[in-house]
């Protein structure tokens, strides 16, 4: 069976160029020219890895795009970048990259680097979580960030949404405070238990948990942290 490749390049010459290069290697692939497009074909076509430029002519930008996925994906994404742009290939890695080439490159180069990448993911194998979430009457969109209650759109702050991923990434996982703080709001948090409190609180309003008819999406651990419910424990 073919690896499936998909290559965001926003230059049709090196679009065409890659699918013709990486098919002679043997590979099926997908292109687009966009960010939004990149993600979406993310989660429709399911790539067995992600060949991105940073540079992107619209937004959201290669360093964007690799941030976005890596929230809900592990897809191996290997980076284009043109001379010069070393503190971007850093931000790059630094958001979940895993490898980069500088153009112009060969595809004798770009191969081996595939293959490297390759060989990581299968001594380090890992579950990629589902682009779409469902439990009860709650839906979640990873790809898109939309979260539905009864089909309904609910508006979340950034943060809150941030959190609800957390939980629901980690379906019957207990996360402690120190997790969610860390993870949510950085490392300088970690004492701010509160915060938790605080944003779970808001969350539960906001996606319509009612204890008195069994609704709850968020479980507390007293003195622990909070789970996320499992859809295999929903009414």
């Amino acid at each position: 069976m073919k690896l499936k490749i998909l290559v965001v390049d926003d230059e049709p010459q090196i679009r065409k160029q890659l699918k013709i290069g990486l098919e002679g290697y043997g590979y099926d692939v997908l292109t687009t020219s966009t960010g939004e497009d990149a993600i979406i074909q993310t989660a429709q076509q399911k790539p067995d890895m992600i060949i991105l430029d940073i540079s992107l002519g619209s937004e959201p930008d290669g360093i964007e795009v690799c941030r976005r996925l890596r929230e809900w994906s592990k897809i191996p994404i290997i980076v284009l970048s043109v001379h010069g742009e070393d503190r971007t290939k850093v931000d790059a890695l630094h958001t979940g990259a895993d490898d980069y080439l500088t153009k112009p490159f060969s595809m004798v180069e770009l191969e081996a680097r595939i293959q490297a990448v390759l060989r990581r993911v299968a001594i380090e194998p890992t579950t990629n979580p589902q682009a779409e979430i469902r439990v009860g009457e709650l839906y979640i969109n990873l790809a898109n960030r939309v979260v539905q209650v009864g089909g309904e759109d609910i508006h979340l702050t950034p943060t809150e949404y941030d959190l609800l991923r957390l939980l629901a990434t980690h379906p019957g996982k207990v996360l402690t405070h120190r997790t969610i703080l860390h993870e949510v709001w950085g490392g300088e948090y970690s004492e701010m238990a509160h915060y938790v409190r605080v944003y779970v609180n808001q969350l539960r309003k906001k996606l319509r948990e009612n204890p008195s008819r069994n609704i709850r999406y968020i479980l507390n651990e007293p003195g622990v942290g909070y789970r996320f419910i499992s859809s295999e424990t929903v009414p």
